[in-house]
């Protein structure tokens, strides 16, 4: 299975991708722990990155690019990949493209979780994340048993920044700017199946399955 996942932030996709990676036995693969691993062993594409976020900068989609296709000719992808976090715009959906030609690893779907911008805000911002432990709980869906005091080490919980609701509705405007348009791109090649993100893990991990077919 050759699988990219598209959804908004909060849809869970880094949940899914661990759950369906483990279902078709391949690896995931995402954007962060790609850069992080660069970083890390100071590869020349990492020194590149570095250079630029040192300066404050975005790195630009050609070095993510190349990232994406060094991490491809790794022999454990060539059985099949789930690639979450790329691609985000369309550029770089055509970048793709061309790889996987030049690879012959045919992309076999682009499965989007779809969910409600309401949805998305209710679920994050009630977010709250441990200064201690970094453990999460919910206001709503994951109640600690003290109000703003964390179940498993006793610490202060807080609402991180990018969970608060002026900083997610800009997310959600970025991601319909530059990467809802993926979703069409998919579509008019026959390879988007969409599922619903609204529900239990489990129920959505199954219907993605489904959805995927054999």
């Amino acid at each position: 299975m050759r699988l990219i996942l598209v959804g908004p932030p909060g849809a869970g996709k880094g949940t899914q991708a661990v759950h369906l990676a483990a279902h078709y036995q391949i690896p995931h693969i995402s954007t962060g722990d790609i850069f992080r691993a660069n970083l890390k062993n100071g590869t020349e594409l990492g020194k590149q990155a570095q250079s630029f976020m040192d300066r404050g900068e975005l790195v630009p989609d050609s070095v993510t690019n190349e990232m994406v296709k060094d991490r491809l000719g790794n022999p454990d992808a060539a059985k099949g990949f789930l690639l979450d976090g790329f691609p985000r715009n369309t550029n770089q959906a055509q970048v793709l493209d061309q790889i996987l030609v030049e690879k012959k690893m045919p992309l076999d779907a682009a499965l989007e979780l779809k969910i409600d911008h309401a949805e998305i805000i209710k679920r994050l911002s009630g977010r709250r994340t441990c200064r201690g432990c970094g453990a999460s709980s919910h206001v709503e869906f994951e109640k600690p048993k003290v109000a703003g005091v964390c179940d498993k080490c006793g610490g202060q919980l807080y609402q991180r920044e990018d969970d608060k609701e002026e900083v997610l509705n800009r997310r959600l405007e970025i991601y319909a700017q530059q990467t809802e348009p993926i979703i069409s791109f998919y579509n008019s090649k026959g390879l988007l199946k969409n599922i619903s993100a609204v529900g239990s893990v489990e129920t959505i991990t199954k219907a993605a399955i489904s959805a995927l077919g054999k």
